[in-house]
């Protein structure tokens, strides 16, 4: 860990990023890739020093109000956070000012916040968004072994239904020859459908790769899976954009099931959704603040 100073800490449309890199060792992670500039060790973690406190300037001042979200490049739930606490924070400042919030995550440490998630969500609106890879937990002890489990991410977004708070769901990425299985997207649209989510995003079967990102991800597959990098190198080369051989029917089946349980699946409309501020009642304060 190393501390930053921040210029600014929102960006136009309200997103925010507290830390970078990340410790959960996820083997496919895009935001190691060299274009997005990192000079520093990915799990070195690098904390903007200064962040709640322009976070706070930033909201003070701000004309209307509207969604702020975090987790699109660093999890805002990496064990730091349990020492830091600057997520909880921005959390607590969101509630403070009136904002609604959205966040993304592959960790169950989120529900430390769940009366102030509560909170946010009686006056505004608070969404929780939780990637889901892989049913299999074996597997995914293998290719995201630093962060709770999916059965554990599942009982997450439970508590999460129990306690009111809209949920949304990543199904992504989804690795060729890894988890491009129907038994892989059922499990995980049971878990789904179970929760009660109000969406699923996926952007196709399959993944991204790119410079930073593909020698990371080829070198834990030697690691992992030995032959299966020859067999990438073979059927891809250097594309950016990889998808399964068996995508086009897996795709049917994730549309067909998320329509039949009334979850939307349009990514355009959940995004919609997620960037939509809704402004309810004013609620009590809570004792913390």
């Amino acid at each position: 860990m190393h501390y930053a100073t921040a210029k600014g800490i929102l960006s136009p449309h309200g997103g925010m990023n507290l830390y970078r890199g990340c410790s959960h060792g996820c083997i496919y992670c895009d935001s190691r890739s060299k274009c997005y500039r990192m000079e520093h060790e990915f799990e070195d973690i690098e904390v903007k020093g200064n962040a709640i406190e322009l976070l706070e300037e930033t909201l003070r001042r701000k004309r209307s109000r509207c969604m702020l979200s975090t987790g699109a490049m660093t999890d805002p739930y990496i064990p730091l956070e349990k020492e830091l606490g600057n997520t909880r924070r921005a959390l607590a400042l969101a509630y403070k000012y009136g904002f609604g919030f959205t966040l993304i995550t592959k960790s169950n440490l989120v529900l430390r916040d769940l009366e102030l998630l509560k909170a946010i969500n009686e006056k505004t609106k608070c969404v929780v968004q939780m990637t889901l890879t892989t049913f299999d937990e074996e597997l995914c002890r293998k290719i995201e072994p630093n962060v709770c489990s999916t059965r554990e991410r599942f009982e997450a977004l439970m508590k999460l239904k129990e306690a009111g708070i809209p949920t949304v769901v990543w199904l992504s990425p989804i690795l060729p020859f890894i988890n491009d299985t129907e038994e892989n997207i059922r499990g995980i649209l049971d878990y789904c459908v179970r929760a009660e989510v109000k969406g699923v995003i996926c952007f196709g079967i399959g993944m991204t790769l790119r410079e930073g990102n593909r020698e990371y991800y080829y070198k834990q597959l030697d690691r992992l899976f030995p032959r299966l990098k020859e067999k990438y190198i073979q059927r891809y080369g250097d594309r950016y954009e990889i998808e399964s051989p068996d995508g086009e029917r897996l795709m049917e089946l994730f549309h067909r099931v998320c329509e039949e349980n009334g979850i939307m699946h349009d990514n355009d409309e959940i995004f919609g959704y997620l960037n939509r501020f809704e402004e309810k009642g004013a609620g009590e304060q809570l004792s913390l603040f």
